[in-house]
């Protein structure tokens, strides 16, 4: 019996933010793709379950309160007592936000295939995990194509989430392990910059029938404040991004993908729970930090009203 709409795998940090530009004072909060996806894709409604490993140390212990606090499934979460939970900072510039990790060595990166609790695996709905869960090691991408095999066996929907940062591998083994993971999704969300990168194409429309010719199934390919251009292989829509007073896009794209697979768990098609997932998107950007500014359905309703 299916317990849980999504399960996600990857590495959660703990994020000090930059709040003034050229300025030392930093806001704490949290951050790690998978983990924005999974709370942003609770906030929307969906049953949800996290899997990775932690730190036993204090940054480890936020991460089980805010998951607790958020409603989201942490029983399956593992903690190493050898390793330390990952962190990274936020700074904002001309250039936009740049990111600076102390990673190396967490326990996430520790994660391998022989610690997946494969009876949660099989029993989501929708099992999801990203470029950077499969990048931080060998061991983390293996478990994350070990965890998509048990998925797609036990019929579950695989989502996968591009996140390219090259800073963690090579542009060659990137591409390599990326197009084996977008191989096995049910539904790819690239972003522009990343597509570019991997593809070496230019043209959205290229881009987008690159991606369905790695063998994903549905594609969203994610252009910021443009939008998002959805094909299910058949039809194609771009959906127009929405004006808001950005003040930071650290996690835009996580809540894209999780209020995406949510409004889908809830019966939406991909259309409709794209243009849902792209003004939550949108609202995510209004306030600094990758989780709390990730909207509720209200929010987001009350956007595409006074959008039309």
């Amino acid at each position: 019996m299916t317990t849980t709409d999504i399960l996600a795998i990857g590495e959660p940090m703990v994020e000090f933010n930059q709040t003034r530009p050229g300025e030392p004072g930093y806001l704490q909060g949290f951050g790690g793709d998978t983990s924005n996806m999974i709370i942003a894709a609770a906030r929307s409604g969906a049953r949800t379950a996290y899997l990775t490993r932690l730190g036993d140390d204090q940054f480890g212990r936020m991460f089980l309160d805010l998951w607790q606090a958020e409603g989201v499934d942490a029983s399956g979460v593992g903690v190493d007592p050898d390793a330390h939970t990952a962190v990274y900072f936020v700074t904002h510039g001309p250039q936009g936000h740049v990111f600076s990790y102390l990673r190396a060595g967490s326990a996430a990166s520790r994660m391998r295939p022989a610690h997946l609790p494969l009876d949660r695996v099989r029993g989501a709905r929708f099992v999801q995990a990203s470029g950077i869960s499969m990048a931080i090691s060998a061991t983390a991408a293996d478990t994350v194509l070990a965890a998509f095999d048990a998925a797609r066996a036990a019929g579950a929907r695989v989502a996968f989430d591009s996140n390219l940062r090259l800073k963690l591998w090579p542009l060659a083994r990137a591409r390599a392990m990326i197009g084996a993971a977008a191989a096995m999704a049910d539904y790819f969300f690239p972003s522009i910059e990343d597509a570019r990168a991997l593809s070496g194409l230019e043209d959205p429309a290229a881009i987008v029938d690159w991606a369905h010719g790695l063998g994903a199934g549905t594609v969203f390919l994610k252009l910021g404040p443009g939008g998002v251009i959805v094909s299910d292989g058949t039809r194609r829509e771009r959906i127009a991004g929405h004006e808001v007073t950005a003040v930071d896009a650290t996690g835009a794209g996580d809540c894209f993908c999780g209020a995406t697979l949510a409004r889908l768990c809830a019966g939406d098609s991909v259309f409709a729970a794209a243009r849902y997932a792209n003004a939550a998107a949108a609202l995510a950007t209004t306030g600094f930090g990758a989780v709390a500014p990730l909207p509720r359905p209200e929010a987001v309703r009350a956007l595409l009203a006074t959008a039309g």
